[in-house]
């Protein structure tokens, strides 16, 4: 089952990546403008990080394995109309319902996972989850550079429908129907409306200034209205009878600590991604396929990393684990503000993302045991979506920031290989911000680790 949700998972963290190699062989086979290819990226991410609160309260009152069977079809059916998308509308459409449906099954996914495994089980299923996270960003470059320069850009998308057909088919035979929490009285539809707004449109904003800029009214207006209706929805919450989201769940410290961390890997382990992608391609000027293979030792070290976290995550608790990794991010980065431009980029660029990619993959693990660590089963669903909700908003946010660093060198063009300062700059903005977190978190996180035996939730 553990394999099973997995898969699901994988295929929703892979389809945030896989088209971002894929992205200029889509742009000149739909003649899409250059306003509106970024939107190809957008359009998943926006849906998918706004609906995450919602889809993982929906687990918690409908029911977790409905949930995350319409997610899944969902999911599976709009992958198939992006690969036969004729037009750059109809592929932008089938886009936002894949958001949807990976809005849905995300959170459903995790709450099953939280609420079927007890003590080291437990610990052990969320470690697989968490770094699911990490090493789904490196193989989406992968799988996308390898299909991109076979059989075409629709198989990105034509991937899944098979995957998604086995997952769902074997759900009914594998995971076990639990019934939803009973709400009594009115639903909070005022909160799922403001919630649903609010995180769609910081998300916009934040994507808005990646591409226009922070000082643009498209990326200062979302943003504002965002934080108005953050505001609003703590007033609404606060006064509902049946709230959405209970505002003193918020407060906890091992939730608040755990989504900060989650907002920070993120938002980080994208950016890096997203950065490393567009030089080797643009500066470089590596194949698709090529640029995916670079990533494969990568995924590899990801994994390996993952591997000597849980052992360490065991043994110490989340703060040294926290700062280590973070520590270990930042060095990757400091070699990659190195870049030169010159002929060995794979040996440029390699080691460096190799070692920060390592160390962000811990904090996934922190983030994900630690925000999961004290919930009760009648809030496994929104707290797994609040999770997912901070991996897309870290993302957007990422991305944003890096992207306005590193200036010219994120546009394909003539010009890109006059702009290696920019890439340097930008990787030197991550590791900043790295040393940052790494001094942040260990005040944040709670001081202890996660429970190997004993009562898995405090109710």
């Amino acid at each position: 089952m553990l394999v099973l949700l997995c898969l699901a998972q994988f295929m929703v963290i892979l389809d945030v990546t896989i088209a971002n190699v894929a992205l200029p062989s889509i742009g000149a086979d739909l003649e899409l403008s250059r306003a509106a290819l970024p939107w190809v990226i957008s359009a998943y991410t926006l849906v998918f990080g706004g609906f995450l609160l919602l889809g993982g309260r929906l687990a918690d009152i409908v029911g977790r394995r409905t949930t995350f069977v319409i997610g899944l079809a969902v999911f599976t059916v709009a992958s198939l109309v992006c690969g036969l998308a004729a037009n750059g509308t109809m592929l932008v459409i089938s886009r936002l319902a894949q958001g949807a449906g990976a809005a849905l099954l995300s959170p459903a996914a995790l709450s099953i996972i939280t609420t079927t495994f007890h003590g080291a089980d437990r610990n052990k299923a969320l470690g697989a989850w968490a770094a699911i996270g990490g090493t789904g960003s490196a193989v989406g470059v992968l799988v996308g550079g390898a299909l991109t320069s076979g059989p075409g850009w629709e198989w990105a998308f034509f991937i899944n429908v098979p995957v998604g057909i086995g997952v769902l088919v074997a759900t009914f035979a594998m995971v076990e129907q639990v019934a939803g929490q009973r709400v009594e009285g009115k639903s909070d539809w005022m909160g799922a409306v403001l919630m649903t707004a609010m995180t769609g449109l910081l998300i916009f904003g934040l994507i808005s200034a990646g591409g226009v800029g922070w000082g643009s009214a498209m990326t200062l207006i979302p943003l504002a209205a965002g934080i108005v209706l953050v505001g609003l929805f703590v007033v609404v919450e606060r006064r509902a009878a049946n709230p959405l989201v209970p505002i003193p769940v918020l407060t906890r410290r091992s939730v608040v600590a755990g989504n900060v961390a989650m907002l920070s890997g993120a938002g980080l382990l994208i950016a890096s991604f997203f950065l490393a992608s567009l030089y080797l391609q643009n500066v470089a000027e590596y194949s698709a396929l090529q640029t995916g293979l670079t990533f494969l030792p990568v995924a590899l070290g990801m994994i390996v990393a993952v591997q000597l976290c849980s052992h360490l995550l065991a043994k110490v608790g989340w703060r040294p684990v926290a700062a280590i990794g973070m520590v270990l991010a930042a060095g990757g980065f400091v070699w990659l503000a190195q870049l030169s431009g010159g002929e060995n980029a794979l040996g440029e660029v390699l080691p460096g993302f190799m070692i920060s990619a390592a160390g962000l993959v811990w904090m996934f693990i922190v983030a994900t045991t630690s925000a999961m660590n004290d919930v009760d089963h009648r809030e496994a669903g929104l707290m797994s979506g609040l999770v997912n909700t901070n991996h897309e908003l870290g993302a957007s946010l990422g991305i944003a920031f890096v992207a306005a660093i590193a200036g010219a060198g994120v546009d394909a063009g003539d010009h890109a290989a006059t702009s290696v300062s920019g890439f340097q700059n930008a990787f030197l903005a991550c590791a900043i911000v790295a040393l940052v977190v790494a001094i942040v978190s260990p005040l944040l996180l709670p001081a202890g680790k996660p429970s190997s035996d004993g009562p898995v939730f405090a109710h």
